[in-house]
């Protein structure tokens, strides 16, 4: 984390990515506006003079991570290959399990949940995730490759759940053995389903 945000070069990117980490390991309530200027090297009037406060900063954080996340997922959907190849690719990509996701921890975060403002980043992220799976989804089954009788929105829900669902029990267990698990089960039934 510090080197990432050693090379940010203002203030206010060290503030965000200070506020983006921290939020990924402590949530919302646990990341105090104190504990966000000494990750970041900056002092109060520093914070202060860029956000107008926490969820100021929070909501440009949150933002920055579903940004990362969809530009991540769209790398490996917008790729070459079949629908199915596509979707493999998206499931057996590098994660960092053990933390979880960065993004669909945040449902979990009450202040967050509670905060239209705050969600609404995390909601568009998923609700785009889903769209966009389901229309890879699509493709398959207008090309022939994927065998008719699947929804399409019902297969991205899977995918997402299975992924965000994979982390909860990594995250349980402390090995990413459970989420590896989850996906190749899930893999294993969409492979059955190509032609």
């Amino acid at each position: 984390m510090y080197s990432r945000l050693m090379s940010a070069s203002s203030t206010s990117e060290r503030l965000i990515e200070a506020t983006r980490e921290l939020l990924w390991e402590r949530g919302y309530v646990g990341t105090s506006p104190k504990a966000i200027q000494q990750a970041a090297g900056a002092g109060q009037g520093s914070m202060y003079h860029h956000f107008t406060g926490k969820p100021d900063l929070a909501l440009a954080a949150i933002r920055r991570t579903a940004e990362e996340l969809r530009a991540g997922a769209e790398k490996v959907l917008g790729g070459e290959g079949s629908a199915y190849a596509r979707i493999e690719a998206y499931l057996l990509r590098e994660r960092d399990v053990l933390r979880g996701c960065p993004v669909g921890r945040l449902t979990m975060d009450p202040d967050v949940v509670a905060d239209a403002e705050l969600r609404a980043p995390v909601d568009e992220t998923l609700d785009w995730l889903r769209g966009r799976l389901a229309g890879i989804v699509q493709e398959g089954l207008d090309s022939g490759e994927l065998a008719g009788g699947l929804r399409p929105e019902e297969v991205a829900a899977a995918v997402v759940a299975t992924v965000q669902g994979g982390y909860v029990l990594a995250r349980a267990s402390g090995s990413p053995a459970t989420f590896d698990q989850a996906v190749r089960g899930l893999l294993a039934l969409l492979s059955s389903r190509t032609r």
